[in-house]
């Protein structure tokens, strides 16, 4: 039998979803007194010719000079722009889940954060409490989520690594997880293996890391 009930709830939270991964691709009116838009800070985007601009994208095997967030670094897309150094910069999300939703995007271009070297990612988390305040300042917020939508299963649409900073009040509602009953983690042999797993991983990384430094520091 054909349940509208759960049909409708079901399309609302799909739209929902789309609503959220589609929140930075379309620009919106914001307002009829709007700040001035920003020509943002050159970078290694902006440099070379136009073979160089082409983005090598190693997830989708493709070559693109589309990519949303280069065209803003390199000024051929307009952006609220927040805060501006030689690394990154953050913007006012265009579609934004709450007021004061802002990104923290690299200059340069990586499609994905395993893509992304530490020293990027180090320097776009240490902008993360000086620009939350100021966020959280002006929109009267007292927290914060930070969010990485990382790869298409978690939500990732454009694959320029980014940072959401996302303002919250008390009983927004913004999440609909949040009103969902956690599991609670059980001490058993399932558990036991997941977490040897990622310790195995993780060590098998970090040699393979060190290995990688060793060469280096040899050639050179």
């Amino acid at each position: 039998m054909f349940d509208c009930k759960n049909f409708c709830f079901n399309w609302s939270m799909e739209a929902r979803r789309l609503a959220i991964l589609c929140s930075h691709l379309c620009p919106v009116n914001l307002g009829s007194s709007p700040a001035p838009l920003l020509n943002l800070s050159s970078s290694s985007c902006a440099s070379g010719s136009k073979s160089e601009h082409l983005i090598y994208d190693s997830q989708k095997g493709s070559l693109q000079d589309d990519c949303v967030f280069c065209k803003i670094v390199r000024g051929e897309a307009p952006a609220f722009k927040l805060y501006d150094d030689d690394s990154c910069l953050c913007i006012l999300d265009t579609r934004p889940l709450s007021n004061g939703h802002s990104l923290i995007i690299p200059k340069s271009h990586y499609s994905s954060l395993e893509a992304t070297p530490p020293s990027v990612i180090a320097a776009m988390c240490s902008k993360v409490p000086i620009i939350s305040n100021a966020i959280m300042k002006s929109t009267g917020s007292d927290s914060f989520n930070l969010l990485v939508n990382n790869g298409e299963a978690a939500g990732q649409v454009i694959f320029h690594t980014h940072i959401h900073i996302i303002p919250r009040k008390a009983r927004d509602c913004l999440w609909a997880s949040e009103s969902l009953e956690r599991r609670t983690l059980k001490f058993d042999e399932e558990a036991s293996r997941l977490a040897k797993s990622i310790q195995e991983i993780l060590h098998s990384t970090k040699e393979n890391d060190s290995k990688v430094q060793e060469s280096n520091l040899t050639e050179n």
